[in-house]
């Protein structure tokens, strides 16, 4: 008698939230999705998103500019945005420009600030110094 009385009581319980959900019109529609990828990003930024030095240096070997932007930002910026410090190092010795400003008028030191990437705001401020 109890399997019963439990079995109806969860057949009543998948009714009443069918029927609840179904009387509910879009419950959702006053939400927007919008989906961006970004697909200009060189594959110079895309080895120092990664963290890989080693494709770094060769890029810059092979004679890649490391002043030029890429989705808006230069390499020293996406550096500075994911704390990569060698990799900072490395660009600034090859003449990376440590003032310039992207799209939205950040530099790489505010980059490494929005990131709260500690290690990159203390190695851009000394080189700034400097």
């Amino acid at each position: 008698m109890k399997k019963t009385v439990l079995i109806l009581a969860g057949i009543a319980m998948v009714a009443f939230t069918n029927t609840t959900l179904a009387s509910n019109e879009r419950p959702f529609a006053n939400y927007k999705v919008e989906v961006t990828k970004i697909t200009n990003i060189s594959p110079l930024c895309l080895a120092i998103s990664k963290g890989d030095i080693e494709t770094v240096k060769k890029f810059i070997e092979l004679g890649s500019d490391v002043n030029q932007k890429s989705a808006g930002m230069t390499p020293l910026m996406y550096a500075a945005r994911y704390n990569k410090v060698e990799i900072i190092k490395l660009l600034i010795a090859n003449g990376a420009k440590l003032k310039v400003k992207d799209n939205k008028g950040f530099t790489a030191l505010k980059h490494a600030e929005l990131s709260n990437a500690t290690d990159a705001v203390a190695l851009i401020e000394k080189a700034l110094k400097a």
